[in-house]
């Protein structure tokens, strides 16, 4: 996540205080994401779009979940709470450090039994994956895109042919601290650039039907129609 938020600070918190609170596993993790990683705790999910993510996992009826981008943590938690009875999760992430915290996090919350991690590459570890491979058919459930924005639209099209029609992709961040709405600039960054095509790109694919949630720094839900 970045540290805008589109909304009304008095919003935020009406929203903070009206959605599930997070629980003594959850606190604790955002502790100890500030501690270890400072400023960069920003990336974690808030609270709020945590309990979204829960909601939006039981809502789909997930039992098989992909997630791009873990960091330390806390929205692996959320999804895997969500999954229905034998329900697993799949993360991906480059960062040993990061989710040797998420670890501890997932025992903590007696999560390690649905939550299976792959380090490297994610582009690289879907890639691989192959059909007698747990997650390697076309059935996953659900899958979360938090991770280098550059990618997006790589992720997106590897996890296209592996969620179930009826299925969810949800990627955060799309909108970017309102950058992507802003007129395009010589100045723009790089991650800027590439979720405005990606943003494009999703709203005019007729494989799927999608809407921008402005949650925190934007969250799209994309549904599998085809």
């Amino acid at each position: 996540m970045s540290d805008f938020n589109i909304l009304d600070p008095a919003i935020v918190s009406y929203l903070g205080d009206h959605s599930a609170a997070p629980d003594a596993v959850l606190r604790d993790l955002v502790e100890r994401t500030r501690a270890a990683t400072g400023g960069r705790s920003r990336m974690q999910v808030s609270p709020d779009e945590g309990a979204l993510l829960t909601l939006l996992t039981r809502l789909v009826g997930a039992r098989r979940a992909i997630e791009v981008g873990t960091f330390t943590g806390y929205s692996s938690i959320c999804i895997a709470r969500g999954l229905g009875d034998g329900g697993r999760l799949l993360c991906l992430d480059v960062s040993e450090d990061y989710t040797a915290i998420a670890r501890d996090a997932w025992l903590d919350a007696g999560l390690e039994d649905r939550i299976e991690l792959r380090l490297g590459p994610a582009i690289d570890t879907l890639a691989a994956l192959a059909a007698g491979d747990e997650f390697g058919g076309s059935d996953i459930d659900l899958a979360f895109v938090d991770a280098d924005k550059e990618s997006y639209a790589a992720y997106y099209e590897a996890l296209l042919p592996r969620v179930r029609s009826g299925g969810v992709i949800l990627v955060d961040n799309t909108l970017w601290s309102g950058r992507v709405a802003a007129p395009p600039s010589d100045d723009d960054d790089a991650s800027t650039v590439s979720l405005r095509a990606f943003n494009d790109a999703v709203a005019t694919d007729d494989r799927v039907d999608s809407f921008i949630l402005p949650v925190r720094d934007g969250l799209t839900l994309i549904r599998i129609s085809t």
